[in-house]
C-alpha cells in the first residue's frame, strides 16, 4: 500500500517532514535527515514559503550506493560531529526516513556514539514512519524535544516549578509552514493580553530549547490547533498537573467558549476575569462578523450550499461557522486527518449533511463534482479542483501554498479572525475567484461583477427541456455551461431557459 502512494499527491507529507518542521522552528536546533537525494526538498519549500532570510538548518546525510553496501554508520556519525563543530547547535536531531527504515539501520546506536563525541545534545526522532504522517510526527517530535529538556533539567536539579506572579499562558503548536500561524499568534497574544494574561512561552516557533524548562512556570497551556501540541499539553498536565485549553477560538461561538474555559482556569488560581463583559464588547464592536451575519448581505447566503475539507481543526470549525453563524448549508464536511476522525465527527454532528474522512484527493474531487456546491472551503488541492469545475474555493487549511503566507494581517483565530473568515466566506460565494470571473465575463471588464455571477440565481427558471439538455453534458463542464447559459439569458432578458435557449447561448459564445 505504501509503495502505491509514493508517486501520489498527499495532503499530509511523510513523517520526516513533520519532524523537520518542528526542528527548524526552534532556534539553534539542527536536523540531519538520513535519506536519498530527492528527499531534501524541505529546505527549498520552507525558504520559499516562509520568505525566510536565514537558511534552514537541515542537512541531508545522503544515502548512496556505497552506503548501501557498507552501511552508513561512519558517515552519519561524521555528519553529526561535523555539524557540531561547525555550527555549535544546542540540539542535533536525526530524523529517520522511509529509506533508512527500509535499510533497517540502527540509528539509535549512531546517535549514542555521536552524542559521546559532540557537545550538542543529539537525539533520534522517535517516529514510526509507516504509521504516522507529517502532522502526527510533528506532534510527537515537539513532545519528545520538550520532554527531553524538562527531564534534563530535572536530572540537573535546575527545574523551577514556581508559577509566574501574574496569570500567564504558554501557546503550544505555532510552527514553520503552519496555516496563517504567525497571524493567529498575534491575535492570540492580543486576546490573552486583553484578558490580563501574560505570554510565558510560545513553542516551537522562534523559541530556544534552553527555555523549555520554563514552560512549567505558566498557569496554563493553550493549544490552538489539534494537529500539533496536544501530546505536549497532555504530558505537562499529567506530569505537573498543568491545565490546558484546547478549544480553538475560531468563530464567534467558539472564541467565546475558549475565553470562558480560560477564565475558569484562572479563577481556580484565585483570580477573577470579567470575561462576559469582554466577550460582549468584542462581539459587538470588534467582530463585524456578528453584525454581518445578521445583515442583508449575509441573508443572501442562507441556504446556499458549500463543501468543506481540510485538517480536522480548520474543517470542523469552518463547518460550524458556516452552518451556525452564516446559515449556509454544508453538504459535506471532511478531513484528511484520519487519525482524528472520531473527534471530527463529534464536532460537526448536526452541522452538515454528510461526512468524508479520506486522504485521497480523487475522492474529494469526485464528491465535489457530484454535489456541485456553490462554493468550496478547502486546501490548496480543493482550490485546484474548484478551478477545474469552475466553483470558487476559499482556502481555509494546510497544505499550503505561497498565497497562504499573505503579507497583510489575516488571522483566522480570535475576534479579528471572525472578520477575516466572514470576508472569505462572503467573497467566495459572491465573487468567486477572479480568473473564474474573467472567464465568464470575457476580459477585464468587471463592472458586471455583481452577486449574479453565481448560478444559484433565483430569478431565472430552468424549463424541463433545458434541464434535460443540461443533464446530457458531462459533469465537469456542466457548471460552466449552466453559468454561461444563464449569463446569456440575463443579457437577453430571457427568464425561462429551454433547450432552444441553450443552443442559442452556445451559438452566441462560439461566435
Amino acid at each position: 500500500e505504501n509503495s502505491m502512494k509514493l508517486a501520489y499527491w498527499m495532503y499530509a507529507g511523510p513523517a520526516h517532514i513533520g519532524t523537520l518542521r518542528v526542528a527548524s522552528s526552534f532556534k539553534n536546533v539542527h536536523a540531519i535527515m538520513h535519506a536519498p537525494l530527492g528527499d531534501d526538498y524541505f529546505n527549498v519549500m520552507r525558504s520559499m514559503l516562509e520568505r525566510e532570510r536565514d537558511f534552514t538548518p537541515v542537512t541531508t546525510s545522503i544515502v548512496d550506493r556505497h552506503v548501501l553496501t557498507r552501511g552508513s554508520q561512519k558517515k552519519v556519525i561524521k555528519n553529526i560531529t561535523r555539524k557540531d563543530k561547525q555550527e555549535k547547535p544546542d540540539l542535533i536531531i536525526l530524523t529517520p526516513t522511509c529509506t533508512s527504515s527500509i535499510l533497517q539501520e540502527d540509528l539509535q546506536n549512531f546517535v549514542n556514539r555521536a552524542a559521546g563525541e559532540s557537545e550538542s545534545d543529539v537525539i533520534l526522532a522517535d517516529v514510526n514512519h509507516y504509521r504516522v504522517n507529517e502532522l502526527q510526527a510533528a506532534d510527537r517530535t515537539l513532545h519528545q524535544i520538550t520532554r527531553f529538556y524538562i527531564e534534563k533539567a530535572e536530572n540537573q536539579n535546575t527545574l523551577d516549578l514556581t508559577k509566574t506572579k501574574k496569570p500567564s499562558a504558554n501557546i503550544i503548536g505555532i510552527f514553520t509552514l503552519g496555516f496563517h500561524n504567525q497571524h493567529d499568534l498575534r491575535e492570540l497574544k492580543r486576546l490573552l493580553n486583553d484578558l490580563g494574561i501574560e505570554i510565558n512561552q510560545v513553542i516551537p516557533e522562534g523559541s530556544s530549547i534552553s527555555d523549555l524548562q520554563n514552560l512549567v512556570k505558566a498557569w496554563f497551556n493553550l493549544v490552538p490547533y489539534r494537529e500539533i501540541g496536544l501530546i505536549t499539553a497532555k504530558y505537562l498536565k499529567k506530569k505537573f498537573n498543568m491545565p490546558y485549553v484546547s478549544r480553538t477560538p475560531m468563530g464567534i461561538v467558539d472564541t467565546a467558549e475558549c475565553i470562558r474555559e480560560i477564565a475558569i482556569i484562572i479563577k481556580n488560581y484565585g483570580v477573577q476575569i470579567d470575561c462576559e463583559q469582554y466577550i460582549d464588547q468584542q462581539t459587538r464592536f470588534i467582530s463585524q462578523a456578528a453584525w454581518f451575519s445578521r445583515s442583508i448581505d449575509c441573508q443572501n447566503l442562507t441556504g446556499k450550499k458549500a463543501i468543506v475539507f481540510g485538517d480536522a481543526t480548520h474543517a470542523a470549525l469552518i463547518t460550524k461557522i458556516l452552518a451556525r453563524e452564516m446559515g449556509v448549508r454544508v453538504l459535506c464536511a471532511g478531513t484528511y486527518c484520519k487519525h482524528d476522525a472520531d473527534w471530527f465527527r463529534e464536532q460537526i454532528q448536526g452541522f452538515c449533511d454528510q461526512v468524508l474522512i479520506t486522504d485521497d484527493h480523487t475522492q474529494v474531487g469526485d464528491m465535489i463534482a457530484e454535489m456541485e456546491p456553490s462554493a468550496i472551503f478547502g486546501t490548496q488541492m480543493e482550490r485546484h479542483i474548484g478551478k477545474r469545475l469552475d466553483i470558487p474555493c476559499g482556502v481555509i487549511s494546510a497544505p499550503v501554498h505561497i498565497q497562504n503566507f499573505p503579507l497583510g494581517y489575516r488571522p483566522f483565530l480570535g475576534y479579528e479572525g471572525t472578520n477575516q473568515i466572514a470576508d472569505l466566506i462572503y467573497n467566495s460565494f459572491t465573487l468567486g475567484m477572479e480568473d473564474h470571473l474573467l472567464e465568464i465575463f470575457g476580459g477585464h471588464d468587471t463592472k458586471q461583477v455583481i452577486t449574479k455571477s453565481l448560478s444559484t440565481d433565483s430569478n431565472l427558471n430552468w424549463a424541463p427541456g433545458g434541464l434535460a439538455e443540461l443533464k446530457k453534458i458531462p459533469g465537469f463542464v456542466r457548471g460552466k455551461v449552466k453559468r454561461n447559459t444563464e449569463k446569456f439569458a440575463r443579457e437577453n432578458n430571457i427568464t425561462e431557459i429551454t433547450g432552444e435557449v441553450m443552443y442559442a447561448a452556445k451559438e452566441a459564445i462560439s461566435v
